[in-house]
């Protein structure tokens, strides 16, 4: 089941972090043919901080956040299918 805040909004399933890279796995549901069914997709960002000190995110990488990019969609990864495998273990 998809996990909400106090305000209604949706909750990552997990986040993982290396330095200012970080990956967000969602769950989602989705319904074909009257069957409802759920999957999971992922973000990927970047953190800075602008002009003005605030933080701020962006999709863009520069070349040394290549490895931290690749570190945390492996983690991502590996967290979506060990849980898929208990979804269905548990359906079965």
């Amino acid at each position: 089941m998809t996990q909400m805040n106090k305000n209604g909004k949706t909750l990552p399933e997990k986040k993982f972090r290396a330095g200012a890279i970080s990956a967000t796995v969602w769950k989602n549901v989705n319904e074909k043919d009257g069957t409802a069914y759920e999957f999971f997709s992922v973000s990927l960002e970047r953190g800075y901080k602008d002009k003005e000190g605030q933080w701020q995110s962006t999709a863009s990488l520069r070349a040394a956040d290549i490895p931290k990019a690749a570190l945390v969609l492996q983690e991502a990864y590996k967290f979506i299918v060990l849980n898929n495998n208990q979804i269905e273990a548990a359906s079965a």
